[in-house]
């Protein structure tokens, strides 16, 4: 797709709602097409308007091998309430071999480059063989994001990322959770508006933004996956 094509597009979808999108996408990709969620609540969203589009679609999550008990029990059962093509993506090393060979606890030490590792480098194997991907990203998460497009080029994996839920609220959201009585995180309940590992969140005051509570004291608040360039160049931990 021609750098000119994707500026029409996002133009275009700016006043479109996100089933439109996700329709567009599904018809557009086809079996070339994969939905990444973490299973927040906006990913729970995609989901289920996903029922109606196109419901095999490849699901990719990452499974870092440090999520929460209940972010896995989530994932569970909505793999099974929606029948979905769940493709758990986990990193090449697990935590006790990371620790082996980078130290202990590298999250606190140099959470970028633990981010590279079990998120970074797996999602970008994982995208291989697809030409788009649809993400939960929005604009009132952070400031980071508050000019996301809607569709962009996505140099890092070499493919089209769709935020069909960018120009949407956290408010909007949880209205259409609650609505089609979508289940969630409980972990939202007791004040984690966005949910990562466990090593690295925390709750988060009710007048912070949304990503507030990841990676706390770190002054990080993107994994990585949608930066532009790398946090940690890749030769440096795939020696």
């Amino acid at each position: 797709m021609l750098n000119a094509q994707i500026q029409t597009y996002a133009e275009q979808f700016e006043t479109a709602s996100p089933f439109e999108i996700l329709t567009w996408a599904s018809l557009r990709f086809g079996d070339k097409l994969a939905i990444v969620t973490s299973f927040q609540v906006t990913g729970i969203a995609t989901l289920h308007m996903m029922q109606r589009i196109a419901p095999r679609t490849p699901v990719l999550t990452l499974d870092t091998g440090l999520l929460f008990p209940e972010t896995q029990d989530l994932m569970d059962a909505l793999e099974a309430r929606f029948n979905l093509d769940l493709r758990r993506v986990k990193p090449r090393q697990t935590p006790a071999q990371q620790a082996r060979d980078y130290g202990d606890r590298l999250w606190e030490r140099n959470p970028d480059r633990c981010c590279h590792i079990r998120k970074t480098i797996p999602l970008r194997d994982a995208l291989v063989g697809f030409e788009a991907w649809v993400t939960g990203l929005r604009r009132d998460q952070s400031p980071s994001r508050a000019a996301t497009p809607i569709i962009s080029r996505d140099a890092r994996n070499r493919s089209i990322k769709i935020a069909p839920f960018a120009n949407w609220t956290e408010e909007t959201v949880w209205q259409y959770i609650h609505e089609h009585d979508l289940p969630y995180n409980r972990l939202h309940d007791i004040g984690y508006p966005s949910i990562g590992c466990w090593t690295c969140t925390k709750a988060a005051g009710e007048d912070d933004h949304r990503r507030s509570g990841r990676w706390a004291n770190q002054g990080k608040i993107e994994c990585g996956i949608h930066l532009p360039l790398p946090a940690v160049a890749e030769h440096a931990v795939e020696a």
